[in-house]
């Protein structure tokens, strides 16, 4: 590997736009692994660049970090990521995706009828959670957040 194929911390920076403190944070994460010099300073590989733009993308989608590592340590390390590898890596994510909209819509299409349903003591949840049967399921919005049999057994 020749000396031109490494970034400092600083050209890694200016490259994604990033604060020199987050890409340390996201090396804590284990998001990017830079290696040291002779001299113990940080250098990383030219498709870093990419690993942190994926991982700005990740995050406005909604990942967490958690689930970004995940997704990273599929890559190789040690080389830049091919059209495969980020192929299949977005397949993933698009299940995931998939998930949280189907998750997203019916979390709207209930929002009105079951928002209080389980967490509240308010009059119309006696419609929707009669004798607070939500609660066997624990605690909170348990009809809305779909931890619960389906809506329809409310009141049962």
């Amino acid at each position: 590997m020749k000396a031109s194929d490494l970034l400092s911390i600083g050209e890694l920076a200016e490259r994604t736009g990033l604060a020199v403190s987050a890409i340390r944070f996201y090396e804590e994460k284990g998001l990017v692994h830079p290696i040291r010099n002779s001299g113990g300073q940080r250098r990383f590989l030219r498709a870093d660049i990419r690993r942190l733009s994926f991982v700005l993308v990740a995050q406005e989608f909604g990942f967490t970090i958690s689930e970004i590592a995940v997704q990273l340590g599929r890559l190789p390390e040690g080389r830049a990521p091919t059209k495969a590898d980020w192929t299949r890596m977005s397949r993933e994510f698009r299940k995931h995706l998939d998930l949280r909209i189907e998750r997203m819509e019916a979390l709207r299409d209930k929002l009105d009828a079951c928002i209080g349903c389980g967490c509240l003591s308010m009059k119309s949840c006696q419609l929707y959670n009669a004798g607070d049967a939500a609660s066997r399921h624990g605690r909170g919005p348990r009809y809305l957040l779909g931890d619960s049999p389906d809506v329809t057994e409310k009141g049962s």
